[in-house]
């Protein structure tokens, strides 16, 4: 696709033919002639298109997972997705970073090689507030973390590297392990300046703050499974049906989910007046016939009815019937 030209642009260039500066046929004989694209030399692409894919489709599977994991750690909504993949050189990418940032080194055994990834502070910061109680916000100022901080962010981003594992299953069975955690960039020097990587860039929502989470990927960590990759590509573009297995296994995981189970005894109205003059003794009647069952309300769905009474010392209710009408809406 071709350069969009702004609107100066076009009323510059509309100027210019009217005052006889450039020449139409000029314009389309250089049109005509065969475009020549730009390669640098110094940074060859060494992923393909399906690489670059099968990686995405990776991440985004990262992602889900990173948004499960900070949800339930944080107790709060949170929202990851991947921003952009690209290939640089190492040099680029640490040159781009603010000092200090937050440096995660770790290993894919088995692979060999250190991979990085890199937290923004904004990110960082939020976690951190969020966890000593308060709303989420970032720090207005760019500074080091203080030694209570670093555990913090360390304990955090040894977990999500833990994470990394379950994404790549489909291409490598693997064990991340965490190596150090690191915030002046020019400390993690894993390859050399002028090596290929790729770059994963993804998008933290933590409230009303947007940060960063970077992927450094160097090529010569993945080299050994680049044709996984590709393969994996492949495979992805095909329609897959979940097996018998599969379908256990998640009815399994979902058969341990817990939710609340509770009854409904009955409701009352009652004038303001006559609350403020009750006394112990008095009694309230509820606008339920003790001979009708009850509705019981499973999360805050009405899946049953049933009638209470005693099991041992302990009061329970009785399940007599299932509602079949509105069971799956609210109430």
């Amino acid at each position: 696709m071709g350069e969009v030209l702004s609107q100066d642009e076009i009323d510059a260039l509309l100027n210019a033919l009217s005052d006889g500066q450039v020449d139409a046929e000029e314009i389309k004989t250089t049109k005509t002639q065969k475009k020549i694209r730009v390669y640098d030399f110094k940074r060859p692409n060494k992923f393909s298109k399906d690489q670059i894919h099968s990686l995405q489709n990776i991440y985004e599977n990262y992602c889900r997972s990173l948004t499960t994991y900070l949800s339930g750690n944080l107790h709060t909504v949170i929202e990851a997705k991947v921003s952009s993949i690209e290939q640089i050189t190492y040099d680029e990418f640490i040159r781009s970073l603010p000092n200090p940032t937050i440096l995660s080194l770790y290993t894919l055994n088995p692979l060999e090689g250190t991979l990085l990834m890199e937290m923004s502070p904004a990110v960082a910061f939020a976690i951190i507030d969020r966890l000593l109680g308060g709303q989420g916000q970032s720090s207005e100022k760019n500074r080091d973390l203080t030694e209570i901080e670093r555990t913090i962010i360390a304990h955090r981003t040894e977990q999500m590297i833990e994470m990394i594992s379950e994404a790549w299953t489909e291409v490598l069975e693997s064990e991340p392990e965490f190596i150090v955690l690191e915030t002046n960039p020019q400390f993690t020097q894993i390859v050399a300046p002028n090596e290929m990587i790729i770059l994963v860039t993804l998008e933290v929502t933590i409230g009303e703050m947007v940060g960063m989470i970077n992927m450094c990927l160097p090529y010569l960590v993945l080299e050994p499974i680049l044709d996984k990759l590709s393969t994996l590509f492949l495979f992805s573009t095909q329609a897959k049906e979940n097996s018998k297995e599969q379908v256990n296994i998640i009815r399994k995981k979902i058969e341990w989910a817990k939710v609340d189970m509770t009854t409904l005894l009955g409701y009352s109205e009652i004038l303001v007046r006559d609350l403020l003059e009750l006394e112990p003794g008095d009694v309230i009647p509820l606008m339920q016939n003790v001979k009708e069952p009850l509705p019981v309300f499973v999360g805050s769905y009405r899946k049953f009815k049933g009638v209470p009474g005693l099991q041992g010392d302990h009061v329970a209710i009785q399940l007599t019937e299932i509602v079949e009408e509105g069971r799956d809406q609210d109430g």
